[in-house]
């Protein structure tokens, strides 16, 4: 059974960085793509990020491309997302998501995906 667990949420100031993970089991992690969303108080779930390991391609959605970086440790079986410069607007949980089939951008094309992390940044 594949399951994985968020971790590294917090309060931060803006202008500050945290760095979350995700600890996948039940499988190798590099096997399929891996995301990231996040979902603010009503708001619909939202693309951050995600990383094809096999083409070594990453991408970002518009609202943090530049800021955040998206990365994995295979001996850990464990994704990160590296959040630099907060702003509030990023005020959401983040959740970790292993890809299935269809558009990166999409959550239906998502088939697992754990529990979330809060991250509150403060202006």
């Amino acid at each position: 059974q594949v399951q994985l667990v968020e971790s590294g949420g917090g309060l931060v100031q803006a202008g500050g960085s945290l760095r979350l993970a995700c600890t996948v089991s039940g499988r190798t992690f590099t096997d399929y793509p891996m995301g990231w969303f996040r979902q603010a108080p009503g708001k619909e779930r939202e693309f951050v990020a995600v990383i094809n390991w096999g083409a070594g391609t990453t991408y970002y959605g518009d609202s943090v491309k530049g800021r955040f970086t998206i990365s994995g440790d295979n001996a850990k079986n464990t994704l990160y997302l590296q959040m630099n410069s907060l702003k509030p607007e990023d005020t959401a949980v983040y959740y970790c998501a292993a890809h299935s089939s269809g558009s990166y951008y999409y959550q239906r094309s998502y088939g697992y995906w754990g529990q979330g992390t809060q991250v509150t940044v403060s202006s």
